[in-house]
């Protein structure tokens, strides 16, 4: 039950940092630039981070359009997004 609660806790993260990144992950799925395996990587890479309390701590303090922090293990992945990269 405890991966359960970690998976969806780390979801939750990766899908409110992908729209403080002004990124729809859905829509980027219906556009082909993403694969629902790709959000589930995100998600998965999300779980290995030792912090996600900053991570929390950073979305309730920066607006829409804040790069995100450098810490963040999918940086690379939003900026991708943002520039309509395809993943």
């Amino acid at each position: 039950m405890q991966r359960t609660r970690t998976l969806k806790h780390h979801a939750d993260l990766v899908d409110r940092m992908a729209s403080a990144q002004g990124v729809d992950l859905e829509q980027k799925v219906m556009e082909g630039l993403l694969t629902p395996d790709d959000i589930s990587t995100a998600v998965l890479a999300c779980t290995g981070c030792s912090s996600p309390g900053d991570c929390e701590h950073w979305l309730a303090s920066h607006e829409t359009g804040a790069p995100a922090p450098s810490y963040c293990r999918n940086v690379e992945l939003f900026e991708d997004i943002k520039a309509s990269r395809r993943v």
